[in-house]
């Protein structure tokens, strides 16, 4: 009968750990600037009256600086579900290198999120301006201008909607990922 080889678990990683939750409100802060520089072109008037802004002048920096406070918090919440995630299931073996490309995973399915929910909005005030003008404030009564508006708000909610669900997915597609790996990395036997 032949022992198995003494194996070692793979060392705890605290720093990638750290360094996931800074990349997360890094990717946070970077969405939020960039989507917000979009939005600050495509809708002032969303800006203006949604932020309490009349008199801005530069109304698409303002934004962009906005959306980099709001990327911030927004990153900073979900890394710390998603590092938590990662931290538990690996029992901070991860590393950075494997639990990075979901962070990135996120990253793009909220940025695809952003544009559907755009769109989705402005399927919504085409389909019935109406229903729109009532059902959100400060809507402009001029028809490309309300259509310009809803992008933006329809964008900011697919931008946060769906990072939220991009985490939470991401979190079970990691852990069921890690789990799936059986054993440690070093206590594979190599081929």
């Amino acid at each position: 009968m032949s022992e198995e080889p003494a194996t070692t678990p793979e060392p705890i990683r605290a720093g990638a750990l750290i360094g996931l939750a800074v990349c997360g409100v890094a990717a946070g802060a970077a969405l939020g600037a960039i989507t917000n520089a979009v939005n600050g072109r495509v809708s002032p008037e969303y800006f203006r009256f949604v932020l309490g802004w009349p008199d801005a002048d530069d109304v698409g920096r303002v934004a962009i600086a906005v959306g980099v406070l709001q990327g911030l918090a927004f990153g900073a919440v979900l890394s710390l579900v998603f590092v938590t995630v990662v931290g538990v299931s690996s029992r901070a073996r991860c590393p950075l290198r494997f639990s990075a490309r979901y962070l990135a995973g996120v990253a793009a399915a909220a940025l695809a999120c952003w544009a559907v929910g755009g769109v989705l909005a402005i399927g919504l005030a085409s389909f019935s301006p109406e229903f729109y003008r009532h059902a959100f404030w400060g809507v402009p009564e001029e028809p490309a201008a309300m259509l310009r508006y809803a992008w933006v708000g329809g964008s900011i909610w697919g931008l946060e909607f769906g990072g939220f669900a991009a985490v939470v997915l991401a979190s079970i597609l990691f852990a069921a990922r890690w789990r799936s790996r059986g054993r440690e990395p070093s206590e594979r036997p190599s081929h």
